[in-house]
């Protein structure tokens, strides 16, 4: 039996109005910022948000103020190499350090429990086996962490445990903000569809693959834990490193989004 980390008992009441999942994705992640975009037109501000993997990038970006805008900006003329450096293969295959301080040069933050806006940053313990909800510590380490796609880059370590991508066990980080929200909105932009993409031969991209297989069959239960799930779809072969047609993925998020609260009459 999975074993969540357990919040105080006064934490755990659902002090939140409203909460926000972001899911894992790779370039994919992008379609967030459209979601968050499309929430806000609608006059929904979240109260507290997580985040995995990519979606851990966009929580913690956003979360210090920076506007969608901005944040696409960032990333807009970004190169693979700006974040991971080659390393000796032994546990991965590039270290995260550059995209560590690019996440507290960017963000001005240098603690989880310093950014404005309430922020979980999921990721996976790799010695244990469980999923963890970090709430407090150096962003950019927790951040890269919940980034760390096993094979290719290497577990980050953290107190002395090797942490990984938390999509390994939660593309969804609906878990732990379930019981401290009245109303949680999940988005999903790792949707469970067959890949028209054909697969690579090449070590990353079996590695990426594999992972991108597993993640997209975990996010069920997190799912049926929202009180609105929204599957982004157009967005499902967008391959993970890719870092072209942003606006293009972020438009689908928008759309897709809008759509889902207008169907599901969605309202706190």
């Amino acid at each position: 039996m999975l074993k969540f980390p357990q919040f105080s008992s006064a934490s755990s009441r659902r002090q939140f109005r409203l909460g926000l999942a972001l899911s894992g994705g790779g370039a994919r992640g992008f379609a967030h910022l459209g979601a968050i975009r499309a929430l806000e037109d609608c006059g929904f501000r979240p109260d507290i948000v997580a985040g995995v993997s990519a979606g851990s990038v966009v929580a913690a970006f956003y979360s210090a103020g920076l506007s969608t805008e901005r944040i696409l900006a960032i990333f807009h003329q970004a190169k693979f190499r700006q974040f991971a450096e080659m390393k000796v293969p032994r546990d991965g295959l590039f270290r995260m350090d550059r995209f560590k301080r690019m996440v507290e040069r960017e963000t001005g933050v240098k603690k989880i429990e310093d950014l404005p806006l309430p922020t979980v940053i999921c990721a996976t313990d790799l010695d244990s086996g469980t999923p963890v909800a970090f709430t407090s510590g150096a962003l950019g380490d927790r951040v890269a962490a919940s980034c760390s796609i096993p094979i290719v880059f290497e577990p980050v370590v953290i107190d002395g445990r090797r942490y990984v991508d938390g999509g390994v066990l939660h593309n969804l980080p609906a878990w732990p903000l379930r019981d401290r929200c009245e109303k949680l909105i999940g988005i999903n932009c790792s949707p469970m569809y067959p890949s028209a993409m054909p697969a690579g031969k090449g070590i990353i991209d079996v590695a990426r693959r594999s992972f991108m297989m597993m993640t997209k069959g975990n996010v069920a239960q997190d799912m049926g834990q929202c009180d609105l799930a929204v599957e982004l779809s157009e967005v499902a072969d967008h391959q993970v490193f890719d870092l072209k047609d942003l606006e293009l993925l972020v438009e689908h998020g928008y759309l897709t989004t809008i759509k889902a609260i207008r169907q599901n009459k969605f309202s706190l």
